[in-house]
């Protein structure tokens, strides 16, 4: 994890030596409050558009009082506050969190409560917890931000030192991809790594890593119909549970299911 970050934040030192190389050391102070105000309003705008794209709506505790009953428990033994609960219809059982430790939120889907039982729910349930007291989203927002800043720089290096015709505008925009894609490596490994965290911290607070991993294959099996799921790629990352992409390992937000469960079921 530490090394990891290091290079993360590595790209973003070269991303600021490369502004202050073209327009001087007096852009230093714009370069660090520019990069904050844009990963704060990423960071807004994400929680926002990731409820909005599932069209998530409050979990009604009357309707629902056993969840809120082990939310609110769960909460209490993290020593964090209770979560925002929300209900969406993805397509397929899954649940993801937004937000940080004073004002997160947690969407479950309507799959996820007609095919876990109690118990395998409340694993979920940890499971998405642990990723808002650890401030996993935050960190994945964070690396996203800093891929974004990087390809920016990458692209307007290119355009500054070419002859601004077509040629190095398509250049530009090829450049910013591959320098975005380059840095997102090393935010998927991030993601991953945590993951396999928020598993540990929900086993340990439920006291058996048993009902989470019996959740994951029973979602697992659904995978099949992740096409017609109502999720968009962003927000699958933030998943309990998501596919890779086309490089699956490298490129992918969880490590594979069957590695998260043997580790649940040791």
């Amino acid at each position: 994890m530490a090394v990891v970050g290091s290079l993360l934040f590595g790209f973003y030192g070269v991303a600021a030596v490369v502004l202050m190389g073209m327009f001087g050391t007096d852009v230093f102070p714009l370069v660090i409050v520019g990069s904050v105000a844009f990963v704060g309003v990423q960071y807004k705008l994400g929680k926002w558009m990731a409820l909005r794209s599932v069209g998530a709506e409050d979990l009604p505790e009357d309707r629902h009082p056993e969840i809120h009953r082990r939310v609110e428990s769960l909460a209490r033994d993290m020593r964090i506050d209770k979560p925002r609960l929300m209900i969406a219809s993805m397509g397929v059982p899954n649940a993801f969190a937004v937000g940080r430790k004073g004002a997160g939120t947690v969407v479950v889907s309507q799959e996820l409560l007609r095919t876990l039982n109690p118990d395998e729910v409340e694993g979920v349930l940890a499971h998405e917890l642990a990723h808002i007291r650890n401030r996993d989203v935050v960190m994945m927002v964070l690396g996203q931000g800093v891929a974004s800043i990087v390809a920016i720089v990458a692209q307007w290096a290119v355009l500054l030192t070419g002859d601004n015709d077509l040629a190095d505008l398509f250049l530009a925009i090829v450049v910013g991809q591959l320098t975005q894609m380059l840095v997102m490596v090393f935010v998927f490994a991030i993601s991953r790594y945590r993951e396999y965290v928020a598993d540990a911290d929900a086993a340990r607070e439920i006291g058996s890593g048993e009902p989470l991993a019996s959740a994951l294959e029973k979602i697992s099996h659904s995978a099949g119909r992740q096409e017609d799921a109502g999720v968009d790629d962003q927000v699958n990352a933030l998943c309990i549970f998501g596919d890779g992409g086309g490089l699956a390992n490298l490129l992918a937000t969880h490590p594979p299911v069957e590695k998260r469960i043997e580790r649940l079921r040791s």
